[in-house]
This record gives structure tokens, sequence and C-alpha cells, in this order.
């Protein structure tokens, strides 16, 4: 949640991410930062993946687990199953682009070398609410 206010801060979309290692410690944060970086794919996922990355000194996230505020959408769903992430866990649902439940079940495909557990609505209304205002104050 609070990389999701810092994204809001920047006037992003307010979503934010967080990777835990095995042992629970932090090693990936992320927001989005898709206007400020002039980015179609700086996604809060893909933010926090690369800095769990660079904090391991590996792409392979093994026995990890993504925390997002929101339904992850095509593009993050393939870089936490390409990532070898453990476990994706989000808030609301993403009825306009979210991957693992709303408009696809990306993990449910046949033939993938590795299957995410995925845990969702974790804080959803808490989560849901914080776009809804976003997207009010933009209108």
């Amino acid at each position: 949640m609070q990389q999701a206010l810092l994204a809001r801060e920047l006037g992003e979309v307010p979503i934010g991410a967080v990777v835990v290692s095995e042992d629970g410690r932090v090693i990936g944060l992320g927001h989005n930062r898709r206007e400020t970086a002039n980015d179609a794919t700086a996604h809060a996922e893909i933010m926090a993946i690369r800095a769990a990355g660079r904090t391991r000194g590996d792409w392979r996230l093994v026995g990890c687990t993504l925390y997002v505020t929101v339904e992850p959408c095509l593009m993050c769903a393939g870089a936490i199953q390409l990532s070898r992430m453990a476990h994706v866990v989000y808030g609301a649902q993403n009825p306009k682009g979210g991957a693992l439940e709303s408009l696809f079940d990306a993990y449910g495909v046949q033939g993938l070398n590795h299957y995410p557990v995925v845990t969702a609505g974790i804080l959803a209304p808490k989560c849901g609410m914080m776009l809804k205002d976003f997207f009010r104050e933009q209108r």
C-alpha cells in the first residue's frame, strides 16, 4: 500500500508491489512509473521484480512472494512466471486487464515450466478504493 501511495504522489495510477524472499526479507519494491518513465513496461510488478533481481544478483526469484495491490496484467503475469516466483498475492481485481482471474487465467495454460501459487483478494476493498478515488479525481 505504501508503494501505491508513492505512485499516486507522482500522479501515477496507485499500484504498488513488494517482493519478499523465502526468509521474509523485502528484496524488491516497486510502484507504477509508466508516466514518469515514459515506459509502458514500468508497472509496479516489473519494477519490484527488477529490484529483487538486482538485490539477489539473480533473475531467478525461486521461493519469493510478490505482493501487489491490483491483479497483474498479462505482461506482469508473464514476468512473475518467468522469474520463477513461488507465490503472487494481490488485492483488488482488475476487470479491464487482470490476467490471473478477471479476464484470463494465465497460469491455467498447460505446458508452462513454472506455476506460481495465487492468492487473491487480500485487502481488496482498501486497494480497490485507492484506485476508485484516484480515477474519480482524474475526471
